[in-house]
């Protein structure tokens, strides 16, 4: 049987986050937020853990003290004074991270001068950000006002010892970053130019016959169109992707912020033009390096009950403040045809949308198994209800661009069992696309489970992907493999995994079952890399084998170092076989903070939430695995690990390629060591323990250090587009002070 995953079971949150009319924040729980209490006080707290990014008059503001008092402490505690003006990046592409490192510290009042957002723009971003009023565990900790205050005697002498501390540890130079945060673009331009790989004698249709398209490494996920939003894909990004094979990138939109007003709903379409101008500029662009933009369509969005009291015959299922906007309501079908038709007329250079039909947000009746809520929904299946939809958009795109695609993604279908009906209800016109790893048998460590998804440790096609593939193709279909070929939640803190005997064996195996193309990225994994040039090698010629491939990819990216990388991907690729995956660890597990995360004396009494806060929660962490299985699992997948970094150090001397991917392995690995430490740590708390907690305290500092170092000199480690930062290494400056602290 096919376990849901993590993911799933937060479909019954979402009532939650309902779109309410006046955009209320959430409550304030009365649950007592973490104590920070390696801080002299709250204060010093708020200052350091914004230090550098936001400037101190802010600060200052929010504390109600002088910008001279705001640089005061934090130098009293050994942070540089020459990073105080901070970085207006972080309030458009790292307000996230923002939230998530104050959501403990500060009341919502003092976390919007915080942010400068209204309390309007909070709510939204909380509500429509890629779940992530969710991802913060659906509830905001009772904190108390801060305040500065004068420092007493006894709060002066413990921020001289955490200064003492900065300085035993970190050089005054190393507190610097060595590449600003969200340089991403010039890291992109200061790469070297990479010898292209021969390709195939260029035939009529080519590029569409095989579509590989992923989403931006560094693009606004909510909103990319809107007119303070950062370009999602500059041309440097465009370029990079182009090279390793991409011809497709997507965007995800919301239809009736980019549609034009229509008779039946004429509140719609407020900014469409501006959006739409923005999109066809980009649209040209993209076409110049020979990529298409696809359209994310999860549609039609839910609407507040307010917004039907005098259009009762559209409404549908009722979840919360929300209903559905019913579609088996023509009207309804009507407007998402004509509006689609309406975007791809007024763009007429996209590559086409891909829809998500049975989950994510709130949209028609049976979108989240709730099509009994409605009069009319209630007499029909899911697979009619979920066609008929995909019909109306197919309709409305090809109406205006008969060669657009429209991509069908299974993803909720049946939830997650065989969905074979929904496949025969499908439209002619249409593609279906697959994860291609799900549910996939795996055995880690003599526990026994299947894959849901997000997964490069368990090497696909699984056996849901490829009975769809072949129900669709025998309809006369054309089909396409969701992949993650960079990273996955397995680990999404670095631009990519080095494991790449996994990832050709699994483009290897796709070729065998004749899929039409790729999604190579959810919103994690769209860096370009060596990954993406092995699914490249597969695309452009098929019948090359996985040895092959990974003997040109290693060469043409490392030159003379090619029989160390190529030797550093198996050894890691072998320990990466050993992850104890599972869906709890995936969603809820450490590794994406790693190092960064913060160990207590006594438990938080907090629960792990989905890739924020893991907390402490080590039962959540390892889900089926008995706690000493999943440890001894990352100690092997780390052991091999370090071997595969042995062999790349080897070819450092050969190819000033080798340094970057050393540093990627390096990174990666002290997220897994971490992982085992912290999770070694809180056992031994449970078991009263001292001496193995002293001894994690101590590893945990020398793996906060190490990652330090690299994060500071690259700044895509810690970073993903729909979290921003993780952390950035001035948290990992805070682990050592938190270790120290419990130590002595």
């Amino acid at each position: 049987m096919i376990r849901l995953p993590f993911f799933m079971s937060l479909l019954c949150l979402l009532p939650l986050l309902s779109a309410a009319a006046d955009e209320q924040l959430p409550t304030t729980s009365e649950k007592q937020p973490l104590a920070a209490d390696h801080f002299p006080t709250p204060a010093h707290a708020v200052v350091w853990r914004n230090w550098g990014l936001l400037p101190a008059e802010r600060l200052a503001a929010v504390l109600e003290t002088s910008p001279e008092n705001i640089i005061a402490t934090a130098t009293g505690m050994g942070l540089p004074e020459s990073v105080a003006a901070g970085s207006p990046q972080w309030d458009t592409q790292g307000y996230i991270s923002i939230i998530r490192r104050n959501w403990h510290l500060l009341p919502y009042e003092q976390l919007l001068t915080l942010l400068n957002m209204s309390e309007s723009q909070l709510a939204f971003s909380l509500r429509e950000d890629d779940f992530l009023y969710i991802k913060l565990g659906s509830l905001k900790p009772h904190c108390p006002l801060v305040i500065w205050q004068p420092p007493t005697e006894a709060q002066a002498a413990r921020a001289a010892e955490i200064r003492e501390v900065v300085q035993a540890h970190f050089s005054e130079e190393s507190l610097v970053d060595a590449q600003p945060r969200f340089a991403f673009a010039e890291h992109l331009e200061s790469g070297p130019e990479l010898p292209q790989p021969e390709k195939q004698p260029a035939e009529s249709g080519d590029q569409d016959a095989a579509p590989r398209f992923l989403y931006s490494y560094f693009g606004t996920f909510g909103d990319p169109l809107a007119d303070d939003a950062a370009d999602p894909y500059p041309d440097a990004l465009l370029k990079r992707l182009a090279d390793h094979g991409v011809n497709g990138v997507w965007l995800h939109v919301v239809l009736r912020q980019l549609a034009p007003p229509s008779e039946l709903f004429p509140e719609f379409g407020e900014g469409h033009r501006e959006r739409l101008a923005k999109l066809r500029q980009l649209a040209r662009r993209a076409q110049g390096h020979g990529i298409k933009i696809y359209l994310y369509m999860n549609e039609p969005r839910a609407m507040p009950l307010n917004f039907f009291e005098s259009r009762q015959e559209l409404q549908g299922t009722v979840k919360g403040g929300d209903a559905a906007l019913c579609t088996s309501v023509p009207a309804v079908r009507r407007w998402l045809s004509d509006s689609i038709e309406s975007v791809f007329t007024a763009v007429p250079n996209l590559g086409g949308i891909f829809t998500i039909t049975a989950s994510e947000n709130f949209t028609h009746c049976a979108s989240s198994f709730n099509e009994a809520g409605c009069p009319r929904c209630q007499h029909r299946t899911p697979a009619e209800i979920i066609a008929e939809l995909n019909a109306a958009l197919a309709e409305g795109v090809h109406k205006a661009a008969p060669e657009a695609h429209v991509f069908c993604w299974d993803w909720g279908w049946a939830r997650h069992g065989l969905a074979i009906d929904h496949i025969e209800a499908m439209p002619e016109n249409t593609w279906l696309m697959s994860v291609s790893e799900w549910a996939l048998p795996i055995d880690r460590g003599g526990v026994k489970t299947v894959i849901g998804e997000y997964s490069i440790s368990g090497v696909g096609p699984g056996p849901r992907a490829t009975t769809h593939w072949q129900a669709a193709q025998k309809r006369g279909l054309k089909t396409l493999a969701k992949l993650q070929v960079n990273n996955t939640w397995e680990l999404s803190a670095v631009p990519y995994l080095p494991v790449l005997d996994l990832v050709a064996e699994h483009m290897e195996n796709l070729v065998a079952h004749q899929v039409d193309g790729a999604m190579l990225s959810w919103s994690l994994g769209g860096y370009p890399s060596p990954n993406l040039a092995i699914a490249q090698q597969f695309f452009d010629h098929p019948e090359t084998t996985k040895e092959e491939a990974l003997e040109q990819v290693a060469r043409r990216y490392y030159g003379e170092a090619a029989p160390h990388v190529r030797a550093a991907w198996s050894k890691m690729s072998e320990g990466f076989r050993e992850l104890p995956f599972n869906n709890s660890y995936l969603y809820r597990g450490p590794q994406q903070v790693g190092p960064a995360n913060l160990l207590y004396d006594r438990p938080t009494g907090y629960a792990s939430t989905m890739v924020c806060f893991p907390y402490d929660d080590l039962n959540a962490w390892r889900g089926p695995y008995p706690a000493d299985i999943f440890i001894s699992q990352f100690d092997k997948l780390v052991a091999l690990w370090k071997e595969g970094e042995t062999e790349l150090a080897q070819g450092l001397n050969l190819s000033s390629a080798v340094a970057e991917t050393l540093r990627i392995a390096q990174a990666a690995r002290l997220h897994f060591e971490s992982t085992a430490n912290q999770s070694r740590y809180i056992q031994a708390r449970g078991a009263g323990d001292s001496a193995t907690m002293q001894r994690m305290l101590r590893q945990e500092i020398e793996t906060a250090k190490q990652l330090h170092l690299l994060a500071r000199e690259d700044c895509r480690i810690g970073y993903e587009a729909t979290n921003h930062y993780y952390y950035v290494p001035q948290d990992l400056v805070e682990k050592v002070v938190r270790c120290e602290f419990q130590l002595r």
